[in-house]
């Protein structure tokens, strides 16, 4: 009890503390209010007195009952139903539905036998060894990369219905010795969908409506190739080492498995031929691949997992009731769909703007070099406020390149990129930075505070690296 009373005030302290001080030069009061709010509702979700999605809720409502968050068309006054809108904007984002759909899929694998059989398939040709495992992975999402805009769809909706069979061969569940193995890989998995979508234009959606605001700001552009080559190191480096560095940091209890792949074999063979179930589950799942990869233009990602899902429904391989009984996508549809209105909120109230332009006055008398890295540094660690990399780039890009236009001898063109190609990155920093997140937070393998302190120390290699290897090599390729 005294740990919960703990844990529940110090969110209200620190929202009280926030609000009490005096309104900073250039924001409202109701900004402030918001962001009080806002830091708030941040450190319930890292302390969990309550659930987060619970958390999200009363963050969320709070805001609405308080009229703090205006709209572009109404900005005063403040009108209730201009709010309320506001607050359920998050449920009608696409990302959470597809975070929402992904639980699904991963239904369909485990109902059907397939996740089973593929996840012993894994086990049996590189199942020796935890490492070999995390890598099987990484490279299961670099194989998909290139080809898929959407690492909710890639890293989410294929991945881990897949991955989330395995830590269940080898007895290692959310709620029973989840660090055997099952929170080794589903960081692993992760972190690199967080690398192989900065690795390449189409291997992240924002990616591509970044090069546009770069375009249409400060009249910089690049080809696919040129993206390619111009991060090749930084991704190579970083792609190498996450599942090792993972295995030291958040290391896996079990390390080997002696007899695992002749095990895994016997088990295929008594799971016998595959059924008819599991060949309808795979071509619901090749077909929702297909159509991910091949016909972005002519439907959503969104919209394909909803035809999926539609087709697993129809086909019975799972039912509405297994919908209606998946507590852990419901709890995360509520918990992303609040936060992606509280993230917008920020936005909305005009926070973000006056941040970022205080940020980019502060570096005024900086070298270019070191305004550029300083950017760079502020852009990704501002993602702490967002829930979503399309409203980072979207908020913050031009303004960050508007204001580096004004000064003098700035690299356009490498600062341009370093923002753009860091926006993958930047998705491993919170449980709700980027849309595979929720899923693997979701999962209840990695617990909250590890997700937070993971976030961060990962978060500080991937930022390292990108600095200290990207900037000299694309500066070489630029000169």
């Amino acid at each position: 009890m005294k740990s919960f009373s703990v844990k529940a005030a110090l969110p209200l302290i620190l929202g009280l503390l926030i609000w009490m001080l005096p309104v900073p030069e250039g924001l409202t009061a109701n900004a402030w209010t918001y962001f009080a709010l806002f830091i708030g509702v941040v450190t319930a979700l890292i302390l969990e007195p309550i659930p987060a999605a619970a958390s999200g809720f009363i963050g969320v409502t709070l805001a609405a009952a308080l009229l703090l968050v205006p709209t572009a068309a109404a900005p005063a006054p403040i009108k209730s139903g201009d709010v309320i809108k506001w607050a359920l904007s998050g449920f009608s984002n696409g990302t959470v539905w597809l975070i929402f759909i992904a639980f699904m899929f991963a239904m369909g694998y485990d109902k059907t036998g397939l996740g089973r059989r593929i996840a012993l398939g894994l086990v049996k040709r590189m199942g020796k060894k935890t490492l070999g495992l995390g890598y099987a992975v990484a490279f299961a999402d670099l194989a998909l990369a290139p080809f898929m805009p959407s690492n909710t769809a890639r890293s989410g909706g294929t991945i881990f219905p897949v991955i989330k069979n395995i830590p269940a061969l080898y007895d290692s569940g959310p709620d029973k010795e989840p660090r055997k193995i099952g929170a080794y890989l589903m960081w692993t998995a992760l972190a690199t969908t967080c690398v192989t979508s900065s690795m390449f234009i189409t291997a992240l959606a924002p990616n591509l409506l970044a090069l546009q605001l770069a375009e249409k700001t400060a009249k910089v552009t690049f080809t696919w190739m040129e993206w390619c080559i111009g991060f090749l190191p930084v991704g190579l480096i970083l792609f190498l080492i996450v599942p090792y560095l993972t295995y030291l940091i958040y290391p896996p209890t079990m390390k080997e498995s002696a007899g695992a792949a002749k095990w895994a074999g016997e088990e295929l063979e008594k799971m016998g031929p595959v059924s008819s179930k599991e060949w309808t589950m795979l071509a619901t799942a090749l077909g929702a691949l297909t159509l991910w990869i091949g016909f972005t233009e002519q439907f959503d990602a969104t919209t394909v997992a909803m035809m999926a899902l539609a087709a697993m429904l129809l086909t019975k391989v799972i039912t509405w009731d297994d919908l209606l009984a998946n507590k852990q996508a419901w709890n995360v549809l509520v918990w992303f769909g609040t936060l992606v209105a509280l993230a917008d909120g920020l936005n909305k109230v005009g926070f973000l703007k006056w941040f970022a332009a205080k940020a980019a006055a502060a570096m005024a008398g900086f070298t270019p070099l070191a305004l550029v890295i300083g950017l760079v540094v502020v852009f990704f660690l501002c993602h702490y406020m967002f829930a979503s990399l399309t409203a980072h780039a979207t908020a913050l890009l031009p303004v960050f390149l508007a204001s580096a236009m004004n000064v003098p001898g700035v690299p356009m063109k490498t600062l341009a990129f370093l923002l753009c190609a860091s926006l993958g990155l930047m998705g491993i920093i919170t449980p709700f930075a980027t849309g595979p997140s929720p899923i693997y937070f979701g999962s209840g393998f990695i617990k909250p505070k590890d997700f937070w302190i993971l976030g961060f120390v990962f978060g500080l290699v991937f930022l390292g690296v990108f600095l200290g290897v990207g900037v000299p090599w694309f500066r070489m390729m630029n000169p």
